[in-house]
């Protein structure tokens, strides 16, 4: 008897697992937040598509209707009404509509490379510090006593020696992992030439999802990290956190040039010492913008002055110390042989990548470059 009730309590029991239910608010909320990307905040427009959604799949029932949902994200706060200057009112998403599509991208993008195959994130500097990883280790002689899980370690103590006389030993001991804090400033170029929509395909919409999880990661779990986001077209300028759900490509040109000078004109203001720029674009840069105010266009190819241009400012980054990343997200051949020239010229790094891997390899190079500045 003693024996069966030893086993009873060292014994594990598994039970079926049950998916948790999911409410009919929760689901078309997903897909709300999805259409909401593509169609650049454009609610009106967003609502038709799940009206069409809705009466091709049957999304909804005679329980909860598509006005039900619509009624709820008011009550929720997602959505308000506005009135313009003639009095007339019309339905807009809101700041926890903007905050919850960044958490969607975040845990699309993001936690899709936290689960991948192990050594994405796996560097020499993971070490003693003090920001917390999450990964665990076996304790190693002079490992600090504060670094010590204990939950973990009593775990390792029941598995390996019962609990009928508890024991815990050295083998037994399980550190976590930390990082020591550093700050980095990043400022993330986005290419919104009308290259970007060309041909039917929609490279924006995948870059507007990589600025809102980039951001929301930043922001959540490196606070004192600082990201600055630009666009550029035939100039460049700086746009908020709280404008990426509407960003648009325009008719523009693409003045890679305007975009790399105001990216280093931000950094330069950064105490920190660690800075990097990322870019993503289809690397092809048609238009730089002279000392008069006038333009110099070529959108035939890649015009010798112009590259020229290009070069000439990743080498300026490189004597700052800043590398560039660049994201090429097309496949033309003569475009890539562009991106190593001006890769050569900073000595950064290039990823020629379609727009289904795009967040995942951003967010990879991220944490990847925060960890090459740490020392243990």
């Amino acid at each position: 008897m003693e024996r069966n009730a030893d086993k009873a309590i060292r014994g594990f029991i598994f039970n079926k697992y049950d998916e948790p239910e999911v409410s009919p608010f929760d689901k078309l909320f997903d897909i709300f937040k999805e259409i909401i990307t593509h169609t650049s905040g454009d609610l009106d427009e967003a609502l038709d598509w799940m009206k069409q959604l809705d009466e091709e799949y049957q999304l909804t029932n005679e329980d909860y209707t598509l006005d039900d949902f619509i009624e709820d994200l008011k009550k929720k706060g997602y959505i308000r009404e506005e009135i313009d200057q003639d009095g007339n009112g019309s339905m807009a998403i809101t700041a926890k509509t903007e905050r919850a599509i960044r958490q969607q991208a975040l845990e699309q993008i993001f936690g899709r490379l936290k689960k991948s195959s192990s050594g994405n994130h796996r560097t020499n500097q993971i070490g003693r510090g003090d920001e917390h990883t999450g990964d665990f280790r076996a304790y190693q002689f002079g490992d600090s006593l504060s670094r010590i899980s204990m939950t973990e370690s009593l775990r390792n103590a029941q598995i390996n020696h019962g609990i009928g006389e508890f024991t815990m030993s050295e083998d037994d001991l399980v550190v976590e992992e930390t990082h020591h804090k550093s700050q980095m400033s990043t400022v993330l170029m986005i290419d919104i030439s009308h290259s970007m929509i060309l041909y039917g395909e929609d490279r924006i919409t995948p870059a507007k999802k990589v600025a809102m999880a980039l951001s929301e990661l930043i922001t959540t779990r490196y606070p004192k990290d600082t990201l600055d986001i630009l666009v550029f077209g035939n100039d460049a300028w700086p746009i908020s956190i709280a404008e990426l759900p509407y960003l648009k490509v325009g008719p523009y040109h693409t003045n890679t040039v305007a975009g790399l000078e105001l990216a280093m004109d931000l950094l330069r203001r950064k105490r920190n010492t660690n800075k990097q720029i990322f870019m993503i674009t289809d690397g092809k840069p048609s238009c730089v913008r002279e000392r008069d105010g006038s333009y110099y266009k070529n959108s035939l190819g890649l015009d010798p002055y112009i590259v020229d241009k290009c070069y000439n400012m990743a080498r300026q980054a490189r004597k700052l110390r800043i590398p560039i990343t660049t994201f090429m997200i097309a496949q033309d051949p003569y475009l890539t042989r562009f991106v190593q020239e001006f890769t050569m010229a900073n000595q950064g790094k290039a990823f020629y990548t379609g727009l289904k891997g795009l967040g995942e390899m951003i967010f990879e190079d991220y944490e990847i470059n925060r960890k090459k500045r740490i020392r243990g």
